[in-house]
């Protein structure tokens, strides 16, 4: 018999992600702060829980993905909480992008409850989320990810053991540091090379057959010269993302001077959009003025 799985967050990638566990079979009991956004699931056999207290209530694996640490505390700690829900036994994974700080808190308090615990951030895209090919970058012991890895199945193609809890959340911080400046740095050369006369798909010709190859590339560059910026990971999750990372360093006392550059760059954009776009919209910050 397949557990009962409970989802907390149905945005960009929680709402594919729980549709595939739906297909898959599982049980399915969901929560989202905007009700609207779990009614396909409803339609198709899912259930609605009044609140993340009763998701978590109903669940044998309670997995959460939602937009930062903050609303991460408020769907576990706060009034109607997962955590007056969750019970001794089960298993929460938590597939946020949040600090490595906060997951270690929330692992010591699955600890307190008998709850086991995974921080296992995704990344995949919203076309990963939807095939089911995403990857889980999971913090946390072998075993209970051992446990979990069924319902994850459903959900992913590539599930990496990287260390104890809050090393899922700590790679995949640097790996979107990577992305953000990998994104920003194309800006810039299409900034530089289009200044000065040269087509933007003559950049990008030569790119492909270099060292500056990028998949990430592949995927942003052909928007970014189009000026398009329909959101797949949206800026202003980037940005969050480039704030974390820089706490993180600071908290270690690594210096990160292009990531700091970037986040101006980031924040600046971020200020000015009157839209919620990709985070490849950085691109904007060589047009403004």
């Amino acid at each position: 018999m397949k557990p009962k799985v409970g989802f907390i967050g149905l945005g960009l990638m929680g709402g594919p992600m729980a549709r595939n566990l739906l297909r898959a079979g599982f049980p399915l009991v969901v929560w989202n702060r905007t009700k609207s956004k779990a009614d396909d699931l409803v339609r198709d056999g899912a259930t609605l829980a009044a609140d993340p207290r009763e998701a978590a209530a109903l669940a044998d694996v309670l997995i959460t993905i939602v937009s930062d640490p903050p609303a991460l505390e408020e769907v576990l700690f706060g009034p109607r909480g997962a955590f007056e829900g969750l019970r001794a036994g089960c298993t929460l994974v938590d597939s946020s992008t949040i600090s490595p700080d906060l997951a270690r808190r929330v692992a010591k308090a699955c600890g307190e409850r008998g709850v086991d615990f995974l921080d296992a951030p995704v990344t995949g895209g919203t076309w990963g989320a939807e095939k089911g090919e995403l990857v889980f970058m999971v913090g946390g012991k072998a075993e209970v990810l051992d446990r979990a890895k069924p319902v994850l199945e459903a959900m992913g193609k590539k599930f990496i053991l990287l260390g104890p809890n809050g090393a899922g959340q700590t790679v995949k911080l640097g790996m979107n540091l990577l992305l953000a400046l990998q994104v920003d740095a194309f800006a810039e050369a299409l900034a530089l090379v289009t200044a000065a006369g040269v087509p933007a798909e003559r950049l990008m010709e030569v790119l492909q057959s270099s060292m500056a190859r990028s998949g990430v590339l592949d995927v942003k560059a052909p928007l970014m010269v189009k000026g398009e910026f329909p959101a797949s990971f949206p800026l202003r999750l980037m940005h969050k993302d480039l704030r974390l990372a820089l706490e993180l360093a600071h908290a270690n006392g690594t210096k990160l001077p292009a990531a700091e550059a970037a986040y101006t760059a980031y924040s600046a954009v971020k200020a000015a959009s009157k839209d919620d776009p990709d985070f490849a919209a950085v691109a904007r910050f060589w047009k403004q003025g």
